[in-house]
């Protein structure tokens, strides 16, 4: 490292070295160099320039991979910048000689992606110092494009970028040139090249005024197209590309030393019209900017178009700033509320209409919710009352339902949903919103919880606005609570929206109180619960209120379980009775109420039954210690067992009556799997042989028609696996409008209008708003849930029936359906296994083993990346639970063979997976014997260069070895370090998946070899040399997941070895990456300095300090 520590670089030194560590070596040389330059003077430098130019140059035409074309690029630049420029021109046209050249060969490609990369570079630093060679260079790119492969095209598409950075409008002759080159890229087949198309032209808005002009509609319609079948990160590039393009028609930038005449002045659009741009991208009709609808097709938008133009929507207001959005506000919501009022942006079924509400949610979310200040929010918050008072008027004056929008529910729940998070957030701040009489918030929240629309999603959000500002100002908690009884009191005898609402009001605010100080007396929860027996006993008087009154009587007992074991514990007898009530008691009584009834008494009937199991849930779930009393589960028990029963026997009364029964049938299940699961196995052993039955037909869809998938699949896959999955967004921002996109999931589709539980139950981490997935999904969920919480306690011969039931559903089913099936089982047997392993239970007999070894082996080459993880995933936890070294043999030389033999990417990665999870569960010390053969074999299809998907998951499986193989694995660090920093040398960062386990990667070999680094030897200097120069590389990468892998090893780095990490460098990083939009770095940048500043605080605040007063001068 010393040695390549030099201005000039040691040819002497790198003609010793060996052939694959001549890259490295000439790397450490060049981030060195680009350091040193920077700093230097044109004195320093003088003598040895020329050399220096001549070295570069050379590289330049030594097949330079990514990284290292990045830093020849940055360091000629500096020279020219710093040196003289004497050789500037000349150097110039060697590398548009090199662009020019027409030799296509693979090995001549590096070459030329240096040279574009060091113009490039050039024209950003030097700007017009580099002359009018901008027109020969626009000219080989645009020439070149046309049939340039991807790689190519993106580095043309990047220089063409910088080039328009540096020169700004003197290169305005050219521009439409590269506008057309820019144009034809968005569309491109390859997403790096759209990435890199789309930050081209964000780069030309400020110069090339017809962008904003002439060009707008075209371009904003050209990104509107690109962004159907995108990825995340195209998405966001197009997505700030339209948000600055329209940003501009509103703030025009001024161009220096020059006043256009009125011909040249070109007519500006108005804000209207900027928005009924995005609008039209959102709802994706053929209309213009100023409303006219133009002849063609209005089909629906893809999921992928409307998310991205919902990042449009934010990148636009941010463009705009603050102040902007202060003084537009009513304009602005009322513009975005627009969008959940038309049809067309709705879809034809109920979950399209969910995931638009999403994406309004999070516009509205990422604007008001997050660039206002407290004054500002209040504002905000009195624009969306008059929204919802504007919309509510609009409904009276129409007569007709479909006209007035009555039938469209969604501009109130938005409007109530972020009503609600604003004044959470606010606070005590709250307190003004509530005593302006003008607003008359609580009116209009209590004449929407009683309104006649037939959706319920509207009187639920009112229930959680409610809730809301019970939490913000608690000194109302009471009032609001006293004042719904008395109304749910005095008109719920008529009404039945009353009752719902009112109802749903009081569940909410009592659960409201878990949140504040004090909470509320506990006499008020006695008294609450008088209020729902009454509702419960009343429910039979008249049958137009039997519904309502059943449902919110359960739903306050359900919220009053909430107040915990002080309140509960004098209500439980009452309660016991009441759910002894709500069951038959005997099969006989339950013959006899199949014989009687239509199916309005069977639906009051089956709402009564899942009320009551939801209470259970909730009181199991608030009072544990209460519930786990011997006599107290032994009294739950009757009811269930009832429930149980009458749900294995009513599968004809539910089909007689077809769709009017299913969705009560369905809530029924949902409820007893959620109270089952929550109790202990054991004592409801007597029920498995019916419950087994149940569960299994759920998830393999034997009654179920639609190809219902759960959404616990991704989650129970190994923590490591959304690299392989897709799936890291979880970490970002965005997650709440992105979950929508995710394949095989339903993540994305929860609302509050699915489960009314919500309004009472504790908020999943990371949501600020309540919500349930649909009740499809949520049964399948909850069945998967019970199955893996009871297989670990089934007998010996349940268990080979179950596995030999689930091969026979998998060879009946076809296509689709198999697909979803599969995925269902799958999450069933990987959360049994998992139990298995926790609780140390083996698995019985062989025939088991053999079932589940079945299922594993047809589908780990399966063609769904989601059911391969899952398959590689389970072969590792069937080894944890059976902990046999002859096992784990057998499947390692199993997926050996596989992996000599196979060609196909299936085959390949779903075996590297294979042996990845079968080392991770068994642990270093039970497969120690297989090691040496599997990282080798792993290593190989890492570096497979020809497939990157295969070299992701062969390093995803080394990452899950090396975390897993402790000291085992410390003999194989060298080389697959080795074989990390060549990769991270070579692989172009379109792959960011590549790099991003490459970091994985790294993480574990730094933990495997830990304290040690602190040695001096020889050997131990070359592995800290090459750990820091991987993180230097992957620190340099303009992906936030790469860049937050590299914060992440120098934070281990620094933990074993802390006097070798620079601080001078990785501060200054640190705290430019705490202003970071990525929610990535931002965790990364925190963890990291929060360990830097326990072990050298006054180091840290003086480089902190440095760089503050860097920003101060510099502002000044």
């Amino acid at each position: 490292m010393e040695l390549s520590h030099s201005l000039t670089l040691n040819e002497h030194a790198l003609a010793k070295l060996p052939d694959p560590q001549k890259p490295v070596f000439v790397v450490e040389w060049l981030t060195y160099l680009s350091k040193v330059l920077v700093a230097a003077q044109k004195s320093d430098i003088k003598e040895c320039q020329e050399l220096l130019y001549s070295q570069l140059m050379k590289q330049i035409h030594e097949c330079p991979g990514p990284p290292m074309r990045k830093l020849i690029a940055r360091c000629l630049a500096t020279l020219f910048t710093v040196g003289d420029t004497y050789k500037l021109f000349e150097c110039i046209n060697k590398l548009n000689d090199v662009l020019r050249s027409k030799d296509d060969s693979p090995s001549f490609l590096p070459t030329k992606l240096a040279a574009g990369a060091c113009l490039g570079m050039m024209f950003e630093k030097l700007g017009r110092l580099m002359g009018r060679s901008y027109e020969e260079t626009v000219q080989i790119l645009v020439r070149c494009l046309k049939n340039a492969e991807s790689l190519y095209r993106i580095t043309i598409m990047s220089t063409l970028e910088k080039l328009c950075i540096g020169m700004g409008s003197a290169a305005g002759p050219f521009q439409k040139d590269i506008y057309k080159a820019a144009k034809s890229c968005l569309t491109d087949r390859s997403m790096p090249v759209r990435r890199a198309a789309a930050k081209c032209l964000i780069q030309m808005i400020p110069h090339a005024p017809f962008l904003h002009t002439t060009e707008l509609e075209s371009t904003c319609s050209l990104c509107f197209r690109a962004m159907d079948g995108s990825n995340y990160q195209v998405r966001c590039a197009l997505a700030s590309l339209v948000g600055s393009l329209l940003a501009v028609t509103q703030q025009p930038p001024k161009l220096p030393n020059h006043m256009p005449t009125k011909a040249e002045k070109p007519k500006m659009c108005t804000l209207n019209e900027a928005m009924n741009i995005l609008a039209n991208g959102f709802q994706r009709t053929n209309v213009s900017s100023v409303g006219v609808i133009k002849p063609g097709n209005s089909s629906l938008p893809s999921r992928e178009v409307r998310v991205g133009v919902s990042h449009a929507y934010v990148s636009f207001v941010n463009a705009l700033g603050t102040p902007w959005l202060e003084r537009n506000l009513a304009i602005f919501l009322n513009h975005v509320f627009e969008l959940v009022c038309c049809g067309k942006s709705l879809g034809s079924t109920h979950v399209e209409a969910v995931y638009a509400r999403k994406c309004v949610g999070f516009i509205l979310h990422s604007t008001i919710g997050k660039m206002l200040g407290e004054k500002a929010q209040r504002g905000a918050c009195k624009e969306l009352i008059l929204v919802m008072k504007k919309h509510m008027q609009s409904v009276s004056k129409e007569k007709d339902e479909a006209a007035s929008g009555i039938t469209n529910p969604h501009v109130q729940v938005c409007a109530l949903l972020e009503l609600g998070t604003l004044i959470a957030s606010l606070g005590t701040c709250a307190n003004t919103l509530l005593s302006d009489a003008s607003l008359d918030l609580l009116e209009l929240i209590n004449t929407l919880i009683i309104s006649t629309t037939p959706a319920a999603a509207v009187r639920y959000a009112s229930a959680w606005c409610l809730c809301c500002i019970g939490k913000a100002v608690p000194s109302q908690l009471i009032i609001l609570i006293d004042s719904c009884v008395e109304k749910l009191e005095k008109v719920g005898s008529s009404s039945p929206e009353a009752v719902s609402g009112f109802a749903c009001g009081i569940s909410a605010l009592v659960s409201a109180s878990q949140s504040t100080p004090l909470g509320i007396p506990h006499t008020r929860g006695k008294l609450l619960f008088n209020v729902a027996e009454e509702l419960l006993r009343s429910a039979n008087q008249n049958p137009r209120l039997s519904l309502p009154r059943t449902h919110g009587g359960w739903l306050l007992i359900g919220s009053i379980m909430t107040l915990g074991l002080p309140v509960v514990k004098s209500l439980l007898p009452r309660m016991m009775l009441l759910w002894r009530n709500s069951f038959p008691r005997s099969v006989k009584e339950l013959d006899s109420e199949k014989a009687r009834g239509d199916a309005f008494t069977w639906q009051v009937t089956l709402e009564g039954r899942s009320g009551a199991l939801s209470a259970m849930h909730s009181f199991v779930l608030h009072c544990p210690q209460l519930a786990a009393e011997a006599d107290t589960t032994r009294r739950i028990l009757v009811p269930i067992e009832s429930a149980l029963g009458m749900l294995t026997n009513i599968q004809n009364v539910v089909k007689s009556y077809s769709q009017h029964l299913k969705a009560s049938a369905a809530m029924v299940r949902l409820r007893l799997n959620q109270v089952l699961s929550l109790l202990p196995p054991r004592c409801f052993e007597a029920s498995f042989t019916h419950l087994l039955r149940l569960l299994v037909s759920e998830f393999t869809l034997s009654e179920n028609p639609a190809n219902t998938t759960t959404s616990l699949l991704r989650p129970l896959c190994h923590a490591t696996n959304p690299i392989i999955l897709g799936s890291w967004l979880q970490d970002m921002d965005h997650r709440h409008v992105e979950d929508q996109l995710q394949s095989n999931s339903a993540s994305g589709s929860s609302a509050i209008e699915h489960d009314p539980s919500c309004l009472f139950m504790p908020l999943p981490d990371g949501e600020s708003t309540p919500g349930a997935l649909p009740l499809g999904v949520s049964v399948v969920d909850s069945a998967v849930e019970l199955f893996g919480h009871v297989f670990p306690h089934c007998s010996p011969k349940h268990k080979g029936q179950l596995m030999d039931h689930f091969l026979e559903c998998l060879k009946q089913a076809k296509a689709q359906r198999q697909e979803a099936i599969t995925i269902n089982i799958f999450a069933g047997l990987l959360l049994a296994l998992k139990n298995l392993a926790d609780s140390k239970t083996p698995l019985p007999n062989e025939d088991v083993c053999k079932g589940i070894v079945a299922l594993i082996r047809n589908t780990l080459t399966h063609g769904n990346t989601l059911i391969r993880c899952a398959a590689g995933e389970a072969l590792g936890r069937l080894a944890q639970v059976i902990g046999d070294a002859k096992f784990v043999a057998e499947m390692a030389q199993e997926s050996f063979e596989k992996l000599r033999c196979a060609r196909d990417v299936a085959s390949r990665t779903g075996h590297s997976l294979a042996l990845g999870a079968l080392h991770h569960y068994v642990g270093g010390m039970g497969s120690s014997q297989h090691l040496n053969t599997s990282v080798s074999i792993l290593l190989a299809l890492a570096n497979d260069i020809t497939s990157p998907v295969v070299q992701v998951w062969a390093l995803h499986a080394l990452s899950l070895i090396a975390d897993s193989g402790g000291p085992m694995f410390r003999g194989f660090v060298e080389p697959t370090l080795s074989s990390c920093l060549k990769l991270l040398l070579s692989v172009s960062p379109a792959h960011v998946d590549v790099h991003h386990c490459i970091g994985k990667v790294l993480s574990g070999l730094i933990t495997t070899i830990g304290p040690e680094l602190q040695g001096d030897t020889s050997s131990l200097n070359a592995v800290r040399w090459s750990f820091l120069c991987a993180c230097a590389v992957m620190q340099e990468s303009e992906d936030a997941l790469v860049e937050a892998e590299a914060t992440s090893c120098l934070q281990q780095l620094h933990m074993f070895a802390p006097r070798y990490v620079n601080l001078t460098s990785l501060v200054p990083s640190l705290c430019w990456n705490l202003t970071s939009k990525h929610l990535l770095l931002r965790k990364a940048a925190v963890s990291c300095l929060r360990q830097l500043a326990q072990r050298e605080a006054k180091e840290v605040c003086a480089y902190a300090a440095v760089l503050s007063n860097q920003d101060r001068e510099n502002s000044e």
